[in-house]
């Protein structure tokens, strides 16, 4: 796997950012969850409370998986969660959702200090279960994306695919926003216009053209929220939609693929004919994004790209990604560095209409 070091990317091996690490409706009180991603083990589970918790997997007291065991006499109690913490399914400590371990069962004094694991910050937003992941275990430097649409009855949610891994770094996902040239070979949408926007932790990428499969003008304003979170408002014809895509790293130099698409129906409250339009327009988000998939799957990595005048930034989106890689102290003169917006020799610019995607996405 070639790995950010080979990129250049900074001291970190895996970046900063809000990530998704499940679907909200796979998480439940009696299904704690072993999961491998960041290069580490990690126990996710949801408390009584309905929050859901991820820690660092091993118990510190001799190692054991929080999460991994499913034979325990514990675990078969359905007796591992208690609250918002859960137990050690070898001996029974138990640790809060702050990762401090609180009661050891079978001794009477204070617990050592010690005997704490690491805690994420979690939140569940958009029907997804997203993370707080920082190299240097700082609080989040920004919110995770949320859009109002979400609960508004007349749009229709996404039901979320998790389409598996990827042995590729994540920087080449995000050359897409970048990449004005693929757009008509790739997507049979070639662009009339096309431009990048560098604004702190948010890339964005205004394009537009004819989308050949459907023969209407495709226009769409599409953002990453840090590293890992793509939103694309889409309108063409008279459809409205939101796609997500995002990528969460499990080893250096591979990522686990995530795709959505939160439809507005035609209707105040959507319905049963609403929800199943919906789902075509998220499985035909989905075959276009395939394309990309196939292409992430089968290329050798670009390291270097040998880029032409008329490309699109790929090296100022390279420049920018370089943020969540470096030290938590040197974030606001990276971001000072690159904020700006970004042209593509000969592409044409967007015009006001074009610019009214953006109206309440970057507040």
């Amino acid at each position: 796997m070639t790995k950010s070091e080979d990129y250049g990317l900074g001291p970190a091996s895996f970046p900063r950012g809000w990530f998704i690490v499940a679907d909200s409706t796979e998480l439940s009180v009696d299904k704690p969850q072993a999961v491998k991603l960041f290069g580490r083990d990690l126990a996710l589970y949801r408390g009584e409370s309905g929050n859901p918790v991820m820690l660092d997997a091993h118990c510190p007291h001799m190692g054991t998986h929080l999460t991994a065991s499913d034979s325990t006499a514990l675990v078969n109690s359905g007796q591992q969660i208690e609250g918002d913490s859960i137990r050690c399914p070898y001996h029974g400590w138990r640790f809060g959702p702050d990762g401090q371990c609180d009661d050891i069962p079978y001794f009477d004094g204070p617990c050592p200090k010690a005997a704490k694991i690491r805690s994420y910050p979690v939140k569940e937003v958009m029907g997804c279960v997203m993370v707080w992941f920082d190299p240097e275990g700082g609080e989040p430097l920004f919110d995770a994306p949320d859009l109002p649409e979400w609960n508004d009855p007349g749009w229709v949610q996404w039901k979320l695919n998790c389409l598996g891994e990827l042995d590729v770094h994540p920087i080449e996902v995000l050359d897409n926003m970048a990449d004005v040239a693929h757009l008509g070979p790739t997507h049979g949408a070639p662009c009339e216009y096309f431009e990048n926007e560098l604004r702190d932790h948010i890339v964005i990428q205004r394009q537009g053209g004819v989308l050949k499969q459907y023969g209407c003008l495709l226009q769409s304003t599409t953002w990453y929220t840090g590293p890992g979170l793509l939103l694309s408002k889409q309108k063409f014809g008279d459809q409205l939609i939101y796609e997500l895509i995002a990528n969460t790293p499990v080893e250096d130099g591979k990522v686990r693929v995530w795709h959505g698409a939160l439809v507005r129906s035609a209707n105040e409250v959507a319905t049963e004919a609403d929800i199943a339009k919906a789902r075509e327009a998220q499985a035909g988000a989905l075959q276009s994004f395939s394309s990309d998939f196939t292409v992430w799957k089968n290329k050798r990595p670009a390291t270097q790209i040998m880029k032409v005048p008329t490309d699109g930034p790929f090296h100022k989106i390279r420049a920018w990604h370089q943020q969540f890689y470096c030290e938590a102290d040197k974030v606001s003169e990276l971001q000072a560095k690159h904020n700006g917006i970004y042209h593509v020799r000969g592409m044409e610019t967007p015009d006001d209409d074009a610019r009214s995607l953006d109206v309440g996405l970057f507040d």
